[in-house]
């Protein structure tokens, strides 16, 4: 019986991931969601998120827990703009993400929860800011696929290193200066760890390196939708 029970868990496991992959690619072209068309035909979003409401997954199995966190934090992030639609960002619709819940896992959570207290107080790991998506254009781009435990660490690098090789980032060499998005500011915290700077973090992803003597300020973070 357990071993029935175990078998049917990957089972309904290997499903999410393999829906969850069809729905991104269908829905997700260069980081943006194409929402007019998921609000038109809510079928293949709702079929996902009954399925993510029975799954059941460990922190002790950490590539298939981050995997399936990341990817129902990004699904569900979807099902609330289109449970506002139209709407112009998710800031326009009150408790977004901190009362909003979710049935997911067995748990009625929210996505601040998700994010907050199963990801990064679970995991020391910056690159989670990278792939969870708050459905704003401020955000690092949402991929057209599903976060998937045997390439995840590879994933999450790539998303890393676009980011802050990318938009996340503008620099002024002339001025010796670097802007990198709010969530920099907001989490500064995860990006230093064991003495390391925010620049030592940025570095380890960037092609082109950022000189230690850079000075480093914000930029203001874009809530605009991130629709197609």
């Amino acid at each position: 019986m357990v071993f029935g029970s175990l078998s049917l868990s990957a089972q309904d496991l290997n499903t999410f991931f393999k829906k969850a992959d069809s729905f991104f690619k269908t829905h997700v072209a260069n980081g943006k969601v194409a929402y007019s068309k998921i609000n038109d035909d809510q079928t293949a979003l709702d079929e996902l998120l009954k399925i993510a409401e029975t799954i059941s997954v460990s922190k002790t199995d950490a590539k298939n827990y981050q995997a399936f966190w990341i990817n129902a934090y990004n699904i569900s992030v979807i099902k609330g703009i289109i449970d506002n639609y139209p709407t112009k960002s998710p800031l326009d619709n009150t408790g977004f993400f901190d009362k909003t819940t979710y049935s997911l896992a067995g748990k009625k959570i929210t996505l601040n929860d998700i994010e907050h207290k199963l990801l990064r107080a679970q995991f020391n790991d910056a690159r989670f800011h990278f792939v969870l998506v708050c459905g704003a254009v401020g955000c690092p781009p949402l991929i057209s696929k599903a976060y998937l435990p045997n390439t995840l660490n590879a994933q999450m690098d790539t998303q890393t290193k676009i980011a802050l090789n990318g938009a996340f980032l503008k620099v002024n060499t002339k001025k010796k200066r670097v802007q990198a998005s709010q969530i920099m500011e907001w989490y500064k915290g995860d990006f230093k760890t064991k003495g390391k700077s925010e620049i030592d973090f940025i570095n380890t992803y960037r092609t082109e390196k950022i000189p230690n003597n850079f000075k480093l300020s914000y930029f203001p973070y874009n809530w605009s939708l991130n629709k197609q």
